[in-house]
């Protein structure tokens, strides 16, 4: 690992967001009162990425490496908490492409149906994202199929990267931007894309400190991976190429919020809203409401929700 960031320049990340456009949403970005909450100050920008193909963000991430890198006969492979494999599934069934999705076993049963419905192979085992990520890289050693990393991959920053492109061009106001942190592909990319212009706060859940850990150790270092938020912001530790672009373009102090904090934001995102927020995609609005993160007067805070693959809400009856 280098101390220097790897360079994601806007122009690369704006050339892969003309390249997946095709393929993905431009999702919503809502303002609304931060009386509405219960807090005080500005009004805040909450972008709805909970909207995207597949439910989170991560299609951006997974069509980039479909267009931008050679796909072999053997298709693609990739390890996942739930909501990346399912962004690849979607992804490779949209463009022809056989798909292999290996998740630990602490994924939602929402996630593994998804990626069940988009009908690619599905191999649950291990109890963490690490152990899915050691049996999908035996398997891609085995049959040559192209590995899509969740994070770690310069095609995934740059997907991940076009959700701040629309940040700037829905909410121009915004001064902060506040990103839920796992392994830390959505803050790589929308830092690279800001690099500096605006401040980008991460939030990570406090049994799950990856980057707040690697900030502390100097590089990336194991971390607990345990939580409410544990199927999607729990991968052990940080990504070696995100790392430097997020000591380079991310707020040093990492916001840490409680499995009570996130619970108590999915309940406001959907008593105020109607806006079912998995616990990783309710994680950074957490920071806010829960007072982790205070805004000052004048400090206009746009919101990544990212993600809403959850069974929390029962529409059946």
């Amino acid at each position: 690992m280098t101390d220097q960031p790897i360079r994601i320049s806007r122009d690369d990340i704006a050339q892969t967001e003309r390249i997946i456009r095709p393929f993905i949403r431009h999702t919503p970005a809502a303002t609304v009162n931060a009386a509405d909450f219960g807090l005080t100050g500005a009004p805040l920008s909450l972008k709805l990425e909970l909207m995207q193909h597949t439910g989170s963000f991560k299609a951006r991430g997974a069509f980039a490496n479909l267009l931008l890198r050679d796909v072999p006969k053997a298709g693609v492979i990739a390890a996942s908490g739930g909501n990346h494999g399912a962004a690849v599934a979607y992804a490779a069934q949209q463009r022809g492409v056989p798909a292999a999705i290996f998740v630990p076993s602490i994924a939602s049963p929402a996630k593994i149906e998804r990626i069940k419905s988009y009908g690619a192979e599905i191999v649950v085992g291990g109890e963490r994202y690490a152990d899915a990520l050691a049996a999908s890289e035996q398997r891609a050693a085995q049959t040559g199929a192209l590995q899509v990393h969740a994070f770690d991959q310069i095609e995934t920053l740059r997907g991940q990267g076009t959700v701040a492109l629309e940040i700037e061009d829905d909410a121009p106001e915004a001064t902060t931007v506040l990103v839920a942190v796992g392994g830390g592909g959505l803050i790589g990319g929308v830092a690279s894309w800001f690099a500096g212009a605006r401040k980008v706060v991460a939030v990570e859940p406090a049994d799950a400190p990856t980057l707040h850990a690697a900030f502390a150790a100097g590089r990336p270092v194991d971390a607990p991976a345990g939580g409410i938020a544990a199927d999607s912001l729990a991968p052990r530790r940080v990504g070696d190429i995100v790392f430097p672009i997020a000591r380079a373009h991310v707020a040093p102090e990492v916001v840490l919020v409680s499995d009570d904090d996130i619970r108590r934001a999915q309940a406001a995102l959907w008593s105020v809203l109607r806006v079912v927020a998995e616990p990783g995609g309710a994680a950074a609005f957490a920071a806010l409401l829960a007072g982790r993160y205070r805004p000052a007067p004048d400090e206009r805070v746009a919101v990544l929700v990212c993600g809403g693959n959850t069974t929390a809400v029962d529409f059946s009856a």
